[in-house]
């Protein structure tokens, strides 16, 4: 299958003035050629295919947001290339955002006086729908989503719940090829963000959409992606599928403990006898996120019941979320 984005050895970098403090240092920066470059993205490679749901994670200040920008034809790379349906889209915005659908944040695309069903009329001129293309989307949205409460109600009037999911609605409304999601869930409860996820989903799987997710939210990905590339400091750290990713540091496993005594105080002594593993504890529980590669989960068990009463356990398979943040605070080896 061809690639719908090729991303070859790209670098962003920006040219930034190193300012000084106070009146006189003002002063100084108006006439001051000390620059330095920022590298925000740095020798990125990928190849995505149409139809998958790609997880693009980092930290903030990751350089997430500038690769997106180069994705959309808002930046153009330092070097490299980058190739959106073939061409490059910071050659040809206009062609590349007919192409595309963006939900960035907060942010809306919707008219906020305007009822919903006037936003996408308005969307259906925009990118020249025809009417019956335009009709199917409308039918498809109506029977994934309860939208006709939606319809004649002003954005300004809505819940931020109900207007994240009109602007996805929206983004997907001219049958895009690709759509980039940034931080679609954030600020919604429980329930919205299950509804938003399930409608992603059914929209990739119906349309065949390619569909690029930021997000700092594990159950988004954990729910989207089989795909997850994760970038830092503007460097790639990885690019591959969810389960070599719980894989990637080892054979990680929690183990958690109720003991007698105080919980806290307990902790604190377990942490001198295994202190090659991480422990963590709360009213209920102490945690040993123990690393099977090393110790096995029955070892450690064994070693602990020597020295302390324990009255429960549990045996838990490591998290996506805790993964990403090891990958975040130890990278690659």
């Amino acid at each position: 299958m061809a690639a719908i984005i090729e991303i070859q050895n790209v670098t962003k970098e920006f040219k930034t003035l190193n300012r000084h403090e106070g009146l006189k240092g003002s002063l100084k920066d108006l006439f001051s050629r000390d620059y330095k470059i920022v590298r925000a993205v740095d020798n990125v490679s990928m190849s995505i295919e149409q139809g998958e749901i790609v997880g693009y994670l980092g930290p903030n200040g990751a350089g997430k947001s500038t690769t997106i920008k180069m994705m959309t034809g808002v930046l153009e790379p330092t070097s490299g290339e980058i190739l959106v349906g073939g061409n490059a889209p910071y050659k040809n915005r206009s062609k590349n955002a007919q192409e595309i659908g963006v939900v960035f944040g907060q942010r809306t695309q919707l008219w906020w006086a305007l009822p919903l069903i006037e936003s996408f009329r308005l969307l259906k001129d925009i990118y020249q729908i025809p009417d019956k293309d335009y009709n199917e989307m409308l039918e498809l949205y109506k029977s994934l989503v309860d939208i006709e409460p939606l319809l004649h109600k002003p954005v300004r009037q809505m819940s931020l719940g109900q207007r994240t999911l009109s602007d996805i609605l929206a983004a997907f409304l001219h049958n895009p090829k690709i759509v980039f999601l940034d931080e679609p869930t954030i600020g919604l409860d429980v329930s919205m963000k299950a509804k938003i996820r399930t409608l992603i989903h059914e929209l990739n799987r119906q349309k065949n959409t390619t569909v690029i997710l930021t997000t700092h939210d594990m159950g988004d990905v954990d729910a989207l992606c089989r795909r997850i590339v994760i970038i830092d400091k503007g460097k790639m750290l990885y690019d591959n599928d969810i389960e070599h990713l719980k894989g990637f540091f080892g054979s990680y496993r929690t183990l958690k403990i109720r003991v007698d005594g105080d919980m806290n105080a307990e902790a604190e002594v377990i942490k001198t006898e295994v202190p090659d593993f991480k422990v963590s504890s709360d009213d209920e529980w102490i945690s040993i996120l123990v690393d099977e590669d090393k110790s096995k989960v029955l070892d450690v068990l064994g070693l602990l019941q020597k020295s302390h009463k324990i009255r429960d356990m549990q045996l838990e398979e490591i998290s996506t979320e805790d993964v990403i943040k090891k990958i975040y605070e130890e990278g690659v080896q």
